[in-house]
């Protein structure tokens, strides 16, 4: 199995779905996008593509180039039938190639945050294993609407579109369904004067937060990863 991976955004990493990489014995290739590195052509033997999240919006061309090239792989990988799994940023370019509309700044939130199935996330090959309601880590401002034919999965208050799925295995999941509590406190480090600045709070209250839910978000994303690998 040989899977791309594209990142946009410094210190973003695969966390979980690595750890499902590794042990399905996949072969990644990544590509950092955003500090110039070319984006592969369709055709060069890719199984599935990831398209991870960042500190940009899905519209910012003007900043980030490359951007239209990567909607249009993401709707080519779709299109032939071949799993592409986005998320966050990630998932609201996935809705932009299926001719969703992004609502910038339309749905802050951050932290672990309670995240509800659909009736069809229910009975979903990747989502549907999971409980019907549980916590996972968020950290986003923007949302989307759905795109026209996409198979709605999840949704909370703060964003209805939490989840969605286009075809067999092309799936857009806003939440960072990747982040342990590993990956989340290299972000507090990483991240560490965005955070001070935005969530003045959030270091005091991390711990007690991780301890909560950690183990239930961990679980959560771990098997998303599994299952969306079993669906290439």
């Amino acid at each position: 199995m040989r899977i791309l991976a594209i990142q946009n955004y410094d210190d973003t990493g695969l966390g979980q779905i690595g750890f499902a990489l590794d042990e399905a014995g996949a072969q990644v290739d990544v590509v950092k996008s955003y500090v110039g590195e070319p984006l592969p052509s369709p055709d060069d033997g890719h199984d599935g593509l990831i398209v991870l999240g960042g500190g940009q919006n899905a519209l910012a061309d003007a900043e980030y180039p490359y951007m239209p090239q990567l909607v249009e792989l993401m709707r080519d990988f779709a299109s032939a039938d071949r799993a592409v799994l986005g998320v966050c940023l990630g998932a609201q370019m996935l809705a932009r190639a299926f001719g969703a509309d992004n609502l910038i700044g339309a749905a802050p939130e951050f932290g672990w945050q309670e995240v509800e199935l659909t009736d069809e996330g229910k009975t979903d090959p990747v989502l549907g294993p999971l409980p019907e309601r549980f916590p996972i880590f968020q950290w986003h401002d923007d949302t989307f609407t759905l795109p026209r034919g996409a198979v709605r999965l999840a949704g909370n208050m703060a964003a209805h579109n939490q989840a969605f799925r286009v075809g067999r295995a092309s799936y857009g999941i806003q939440f960072h369904f990747e982040a342990d509590r590993g990956l989340v406190r290299s972000w507090n480090e990483n991240f560490a004067d965005y955070l001070a600045e935005h969530h003045p709070d959030w270091r005091d209250r991390f711990e007690a937060e991780a301890a909560r839910h950690g183990p239930q978000a961990d679980a959560a994303g771990l098997a998303i990863a599994r299952a969306w690998l079993a669906a290439v």
